[in-house]
């Protein structure tokens, strides 16, 4: 009996995972990414930032996280091969060195990924959405934060 239910908890864990993503980014913050299928078109992509800004110069090393619903924009037009997508998301940050702070991100985002072949496939997106940090310099509020990615995603499938 528990053989067969170890065989199914694995068998399940490896059929939930057969859809999801990895991947990493560059842009305006660099890292990776875990991406979790919900449906046929939404997943949810767990995101880790890594920032070293003028760090060997007396800069900030800044490590964060972003959590985004991402969805499927579906077209009737023939977009040869391109997908575009939109989400919602929400990051924050810790920024240790020269510049010390808390941040977080609210933002939503558009995005358009291309498939190289079957297992691999590129992406370019931009977010965009109110910035709060709290630091050595203060409380900072900006209307229009910004953010831009390009990366690449290895599929399970």
């Amino acid at each position: 009996m528990k053989k067969a239910l170890f065989g199914l908890l694995a068998l399940s864990a490896v059929s939930t995972a057969a859809a999801d993503s990895v991947g990493g980014f560059l842009g305006t913050s660099s890292g990776l990414y875990y991406r979790q299928d919900l449906t046929v078109n939404s997943s949810v992509r767990y995101a880790l930032n890594l920032d070293a800004v003028n760090l060997f110069r007396g800069g900030s090393l800044g490590i964060g996280g972003d959590v985004a619903y991402l969805g499927t924009i579906r077209s009737g037009a023939n977009l040869a091969g391109f997908n575009p997508y939109y989400g919602l998301g929400l990051g924050a940050s810790v920024s240790l060195g020269s510049n010390n702070a808390v941040a977080v991100y609210p933002h939503g985002l558009l995005g358009l990924e291309y498939q190289v072949t079957t297992p691999l496939s590129v992406f370019v997106e931009g977010s965009l959405g109110p910035s709060l940090a709290i630091g050595d310099g203060g409380l900072g509020f900006n209307f229009l934060g910004f953010g831009a990615r390009v990366g690449l995603n290895y599929n399970f499938r």
